[in-house]
């Protein structure tokens, strides 16, 4: 069969279970792989070596990252110290709205999770803010905050797999120093964004009672004197590992992500009481097992797409018909739109491009940004974090999609502007 023929008739059918059985993404990818390779004509053996090694190769890249990401989280909620976090925030900015957007956004990268950051920050939310239009607004821009961060800023479990394809060798730093501005102005976007959509709710209008929400469960009272340093101490330690890494023990890319973020995990350990640490280890370690399971399930279907010859034979036709700056960016809209992660877009998209001559005709930094805006072009009903939202606002599928994929979309098409100008004014 045509290669592009059963990759399209592949991710037709993971929408398809993933929409109306709501199974693991896991067996879905699995399920995908072995049915691309065997429409591909490879032999059942092939297919199957093929989705060990892919998922042994994606386990290996991510296992400890992940593990220490959802430990950290883990012991931060149960110890109350998020809502120390967010209270020292609250002492240098007073807007509730920029306060969820920027939370979410600091969260994700060190926990590696935008879903576990905007879960961790709902309760959080809820006792900000009483008013049900103006509360859903903070977990809108929270959920919002969380993906743009994690599909843009290294190291996230998005970036992480394009930055070690296409890199080609350029340091992180300079990668970090191009994309954090750009994110943090594609939040920017985004919060006036909501601003002119829903000024009821993201600014004060007189005379207007309050539609008050159920009381949320207490949170503990959090004392304003001074920063708290001891729940910060984690993220801390992740910094102070980076120049240890790189000046110090002279780690590669690789190597220097394992350190720090064991660095980190390490220290919210040590910090913790023994009953605290016993539990959060464990509850973690769930919680990683998973998300690591569900990227190992895209590492198999992207490996089995790059041994069929994919990125060889059908990406060059590709060229022939569409710009090669947009093939990127709606392979990646297309992998998204079928499964819904950016993570599991990731792995497949730097699998089935890496290689190819696209890699040579487009500078590493764009060509990321490109695969980046493209998992958040399309964040629907295949989302597992659409849902999330949709349950936590108590907002109907229209209001969600308004409130929700449309402000991803909008982030998803300011980074490939940004990444279209970077590639045409800046890097040729």
């Amino acid at each position: 069969m045509d290669l592009l023929l059963a990759f399209i008739i592949t991710l037709a059918l993971i929408t398809v279970v993933s929409l109306y059985y709501r199974i693991s993404p896991f067996f879905t990818l699995i399920g995908g792989a072995i049915l691309f390779g065997l429409l591909a004509g490879m032999t059942p053996d092939a297919t199957i070596l093929g989705v060990a090694a892919g998922v042994g190769k994606v386990f290996s890249a991510f296992g400890i990252i992940i593990l220490c990401g959802a430990v950290i989280a883990k012991l931060l909620q149960d110890q109350h110290q998020t809502e120390e976090i967010i209270a020292d925030i609250r002492r240098f900015v007073k807007n509730l709205p920029v306060i969820a957007g920027f939370s979410a956004y600091l969260f994700s990268v060190p926990i590696t999770c935008c879903i576990t950051s905007y879960i961790m920050l709902n309760p959080i939310l809820d006792n900000l803010e009483k008013d049900i239009a103006k509360r859903n607004v903070l977990l809108y821009l929270a959920a919002a905050g969380g993906i743009i961060s994690y599909a843009l800023v290294y190291p996230t479990p998005v970036v992480i797999p394009l930055f070690n394809a296409f890199s080609g060798g350029m340091s992180p730093l300079i990668f970090d120093a191009i994309s954090i501005p750009l994110s943090l102005g594609v939040l920017g976007g985004i919060l006036l964004f909501f601003r002119w959509i829903r000024p009821d709710a993201v600014l004060p209008k007189k005379g207007t009672p309050p539609q008050v929400t159920e009381q949320p469960p207490a949170l503990r009272a959090v004392p304003q004197e001074g920063l708290h340093l001891r729940a910060w101490a984690p993220f801390i330690a992740i910094l102070a590992a980076i120049p240890l890494s790189f000046i110090i023990l002279g780690l590669s890319h690789g190597s220097m992500i394992n350190v720090i973020m064991l660095a980190g995990a390490v220290t919210a350990l040590g910090l913790a009481s023994p009953d605290v640490r016993a539990q959060g280890l464990s509850q973690g370690a769930k919680h990683a097992g998973l998300i690591i399971f569900d990227i190992c399930g895209a590492g198999a279907l992207g490996f089995v797409i790059v041994e069929s010859g994919f990125a060889e034979n059908t990406l060059e036709q590709l060229t022939l018909l569409i710009p090669v700056i947009l093939v990127p960016f709606i392979l990646a809209a297309l992998i998204e739109t079928a499964q819904g992660s950016r993570v599991v877009t990731a792995v497949i998209t730097s699998n089935v491009l890496a290689g190819s001559a696209i890699v040579s005709a487009i500078h590493p930094v764009p060509l990321i940004l490109l695969i980046s805006a493209g998992s958040c072009i399309v964040s629907y009903v295949t989302d597992p974090f659409f849902w999330l939202v949709q349950r936590t606002t108590g907002d109907n599928i229209e209001t969600v999609v308004k409130n929700y994929t449309i402000p991803v979309a909008l982030a998803g098409t300011m980074i490939f502007i940004a990444a279209v100008a970077l590639d045409y004014l800046v890097f040729r």
